[in-house]
């Protein structure tokens, strides 16, 4: 008699065992098919010699692909970085103070505020690129009329330098910084801030030993999702840019796609994934790690 109810509750534990695992198998078979297997065969590809033209590829374990993508690549890794490196701080002194007022003081309109900040998101990235490519034209709607009243010289541009790339990228990548330090933000209690005050702390002490602070992880999350794709980005290169202004990205993209060079590509792209992955590792120790794992777990 007793035997059925000992089974039962023995597989009502096993069932409450499984369930985490589970609750966890759809992302991670997702994880698994769309992001592990295809980082491993690019790390596969990057090992292979040979081309297309020279009897197709074969994995050789060819790491001179990687010292070969460093040596001969190394001003676009630089190029990139910093471009990336001067959008993701533009982005955060833009969006840090329109974040922090629409979280403490935008009151019913938040939400409407950061609809308008949001908006770019639901038009193409590519189109957003083109229109900024119309809009800085030598004869477009803002240097076309400075040049009739004579205000600028005629031979006078903007497209194809690196502040029209820039501006392009931090144009299309501000929301990624805007929506993390939002979130962050709005978290904080002001009645925080109120204690601080109430301590005869000024508002600029109660700002910087306060909110700054309480921030933190949205100003990390921020700088994940504006500086690691503002690396890899090669459409504003290529529609803002020039011959000057080319990214490792633009590099990546001509191996893979005009040149078939695939192993070279896979290297390329995985000295900038292991180069980002060292510079996010060291920002996140400065920071704090400590901040971002209770961001990601709240």
């Amino acid at each position: 008699m007793e035997a059925a109810p000992v089974a039962h509750r023995r597989s009502a534990r096993r069932g409450r065992g499984l369930a985490p695992y589970a609750l966890i198998a759809p992302g991670a078979g997702w994880l698994l098919v769309f992001l592990v297997i295809p980082l491993l065969i690019l790390l596969y590809t990057s090992l292979e010699s040979g081309g297309l033209l020279f009897g197709g590829f074969r994995f050789t374990w060819a790491f001179s692909n990687y010292g070969d993508a460093i040596s001969g690549n190394l001003r676009y890794f630089e190029r990139s970085l910093l471009y990336a490196s001067i959008v993701t701080i533009t982005c955060l002194v833009l969006a840090y103070p329109m974040m922090y007022w629409i979280a403490f003081y935008g009151g019913r309109w938040k939400t409407s505020l950061l609809l308008l900040i949001l908006l770019p998101f639901f038009v193409s990235f590519v189109i957003r690129t083109v229109q900024w490519g119309f809009i800085l034209a030598d004869q477009g709607i803002i240097l076309g009329p400075l040049k009739h009243l004579g205000l600028l010289p005629q031979d006078f541009h903007v497209l194809a330098t690196p502040f029209a790339v820039v501006a392009g990228m931090t144009y299309n990548f501000l929301p990624f910084t805007a929506l993390p330090l939002y979130v962050s933000l709005e978290r904080i209690d002001p009645t925080m801030v109120e204690a601080a005050k109430d301590l005869y702390a000024s508002r600029w002490q109660s700002f910087r030993r306060v909110v700054i602070p309480l921030s933190l992880p949205g100003v990390f999350a921020a700088f994940l999702l504006t500086f690691v794709p503002a690396t890899g980005d090669y459409v504003n290169a290529s529609v803002l840019g020039g011959t000057d202004t080319t990214m490792v990205g633009n590099i990546i993209q001509d191996r893979f796609l005009i040149q078939n060079a695939y192993n070279e590509a896979a290297a390329l792209a995985a000295v900038l994934m292991l180069a980002m992955l060292v510079l996010v590792t060291i920002y996140a120790r400065v920071l704090g790690t400590e901040d971002v794992v209770r961001s990601a777990a709240g």
